[in-house]
């Protein structure tokens, strides 16, 4: 807490405090009054959004802009902004609307004055066109002929149509036991809906949407699954991101003598045939670093414990790693432009393996090891010590990434191809 000006005219402090609330950074402005020799707090006036404004705030956030920037728009904080987005767990809610079948306020105020006529039932249903039944109805649920109030009424219909429509997972305990059970394996939503099809491919009650998972999980007013699986989501986020919300990437420098990732010939690029790895290094504080590497056709993920970044090490350690492998499963290295690879020249000599870099500030190329890598956060999260893991551990996490069921892999497994492929090698 710090003060931001002191004593201001009329004897008033205002502070301001940053604190931490649902694991998010807050800032907030306190107003301290100097009276009878004590200071007495005043609270800024709440400022609420007008439907407009609610409208315009989903809009910039499922553009991809953040809290703040949201914020800055309307003069607020971000902790302005979260309360109206997390209360769907960042899903925009659907617009309501009042289903034609149901009373309007117009014909709410004609059975109020029929009330006051001392109409019958039968007679108001009559001049409304409407069933006995439903008039009786509304009437005995607001109040009776003594309380009924047509204006009240409405406003109770209305807000009964809130009642969210029942979730899939609420309905079978065994589905929800499974699902369940997998995220805490670290599986995705939609490795899950993928591998339940799979194994039960003519039961329909036992399928569930990876979006009926998300929407469990994010909306927590539904109440089905706990909050505390979203931590074993490959992000920990509570709410959802928009798809247009975009990462800043970095380009590594020169490397002598690269070979560029255009000269890499078309077998390896169609993911055809087996082989062919991708490669990157995941970091973390007090020099601490996992090389990833990812077979392009199976999806076969391997973890390297390197002491160091430099080249020397690395370099090391992935000549060691590659002769675990047969030499037909490990023909070429697609690596990023990171110097921790100034040495591949070695690399090549030593394993008879090419070489390829990725153009300067294109991921994608490398599509296949970024998504693991970011998988492999849920494992070891950023500004977590990497050095203290052993190389058995790390095989323990990539055998964990290779039974999982992959959607561009039809749910098979990659352990399962890569069997396939060892085999036919033998």
């Amino acid at each position: 807490m710090e003060v931001q000006k002191e004593l201001l005219s009329g004897y008033t402090v205002v502070l301001n405090v940053r604190f931490w609330r649902w694991s998010q950074l807050i800032d907030a402005t306190l107003y301290l009054n100097w009276k009878d020799g004590v200071f007495k707090m005043s609270n800024r006036s709440r400022i609420y959004f007008t439907s407009e404004q609610k409208s315009a705030i989903w809009d910039r956030w499922q553009r991809g802009e953040s809290m703040s920037s949201i914020g800055r728009s309307f003069d607020r904080d971000s902790s302005s902004i979260y309360p109206l987005l997390s209360r769907t767990g960042g899903i925009r809610p659907p617009i309501r609307k009042r289903s034609t079948l149901a009373l309007t306020l117009f014909e709410r105020e004609e059975i109020s004055r029929g009330i006051v006529a001392e109409q019958s039932i039968r007679s108001m249903a009559a001049s409304l066109g409407r069933s006995p039944s439903t008039v009786s109805r509304e009437v005995c649920r607001n109040g009776g002929y003594d309380q009924y109030r047509a204006a009240v009424a409405d406003e109770r219909a209305w807000d009964r149509t809130r009642r969210p429509k029942r979730c899939k997972l609420a309905g079978s305990p065994w589905l929800r036991r499974a699902v369940s059970s997998k995220l805490r394996l670290n599986w995705s939503p939609e490795q899950i809906s993928g591998w339940l099809k799979r194994t039960h491919p003519e039961e329909e009650a036992c399928h569930v949407s990876h979006e009926t998972i998300y929407r469990s999980l994010f909306v927590q007013a539904r109440g089905v699954l706990k909050k505390e699986l979203v931590q074993h989501l490959k992000s920990k986020r509570t709410i959802r991101r928009s798809k247009y919300a975009t990462q800043k990437g970095s380009d590594h420098g020169q490397i002598k003598d690269m070979i560029s990732i255009r000269e890499r010939p078309a077998s390896v690029e169609d993911r055809a045939v087996p082989g062919h790895w991708e490669g990157d290094l995941i970091s973390g504080p007090k020099n601490s670093h996992i090389a990833t590497l990812v077979e392009r056709h199976t999806r076969y993920v391997m973890l390297v414990k390197v002491t160091n970044k430099d080249t020397q090490t690395v370099i090391s350690a992935l000549i060691k790693h590659s002769k675990k492998l047969p030499t037909e499963l490990y023909k070429s290295l697609t690596w990023d432009r990171g110097k921790e690879l100034a040495a591949h020249q070695q690399f090549t000599l030593a394993t008879d393996i090419d070489v390829y870099f990725c153009d300067p500030q294109s991921p994608w190329q490398r599509g296949s090891n970024e998504n693991t890598n970011g998988l492999l956060r849920q494992y070891f999260p950023k500004g977590t010590d990497l050095s203290v893991h052993s190389q058995a551990h790390l095989n323990k996490v990539a055998r964990q990434l290779n039974e999982r069921p992959r959607k561009t892999l039809e749910f098979a497994t990659p352990a399962e191809k890569f069997n396939e492929c060892v085999a036919l090698t033998g």
